[in-house]
């Protein structure tokens, strides 16, 4: 399967796929509405973190693991590995807000929402034909859509 995978050797933390990752999971599908309004409003969030350290930048995101952790620690059904597609699937109706999938991640990439006891994951921009809105934001081609 597909799956976003990050090149610190080109990241600059430029953290424009957090942006396209904010606008490709609002409401108005506008940059500048979801983030001046619906960020604060709805608490919208992106699914991507660019971390820095120094001059290195990385963007983490969910990697859809092939046995993910964060499921087998799931208390509640919330995370599930969905066999036709591979993608590791976030049911936030399921989700009691524990917090086991984000201590079980190995890769850091599961957050709190910052207004509600449920989590951010990425979804890979799941029903959107262009693929991950990350990746076809970022400027220097440090996040690449393919399957390893």
């Amino acid at each position: 399967m597909k799956r976003v995978y990050p090149d610190k050797d080109y990241c600059i933390g430029c953290h424009l796929c957090e942006l396209a990752c904010i606008t490709a999971h609002s409401k108005s599908k506008d940059l500048i509405v979801a983030y001046r309004e619906e960020r604060s409003k709805d608490g919208l969030s992106p699914c991507k973190k660019v971390f820095e350290k120094g001059d290195t930048c990385v963007a983490i995101s969910c990697r859809h693991c092939d046995e993910p952790s964060c499921v087998a620690a799931c208390i509640s059904g919330g995370l599930y590995k969905d066999p036709e597609t591979g993608r590791t699937v976030y049911d936030r109706n399921k989700c009691v807000g524990c917090w086991s999938c984000l201590m079980a991640c190995p890769y850091g990439a599961i957050r709190r929402h910052p207004t509600e006891s449920k989590i951010v994951k990425c979804d890979l921009c799941e029903g959107r034909e262009e693929g991950p809105a990350c990746v076809q934001a970022c400027p220097n081609q440090a996040l690449k859509f393919e399957e390893r």
